[in-house]
């Protein structure tokens, strides 16, 4: 059996490929989720989701999902601002 070259997807790469990559923030943000969903299912706010998993993380992991954190709200925060604007645009109006 020959080894792959490290440029040469073996079968487990190619399987592999097309899932989704879980940080451990997101991986303990799911957790405290299904947690709350059993404990309170009559509901919670979703920042008790979010300090639930960030208290969950050992210290070392804590900076990367504040980044997460960080990122993903200017993610959403630009595709809001590119939404609003092609909407604007649509109707002829100016931002």
């Amino acid at each position: 059996m020959t080894m792959p070259t490290p440029f040469e997807p073996d079968e487990f790469d190619r399987i592999t490929a097309g899932l989704p990559v879980l940080t451990p923030f997101q991986a303990a943000w799911n957790e405290a989720a299904d947690m709350l969903h059993e404990t309170r299912p009559d509901g919670f706010d979703v920042e008790e989701i979010g300090h639930i998993a960030l208290d969950c993380l050992p210290s070392r992991e804590k900076e990367a999902a504040l980044d997460e954190l960080f990122y993903t709200f200017w993610s959403a925060t630009q595709a809001d601002r590119d939404t609003r604007a092609r909407y604007a645009a649509e109707r002829g109006e100016r931002l």
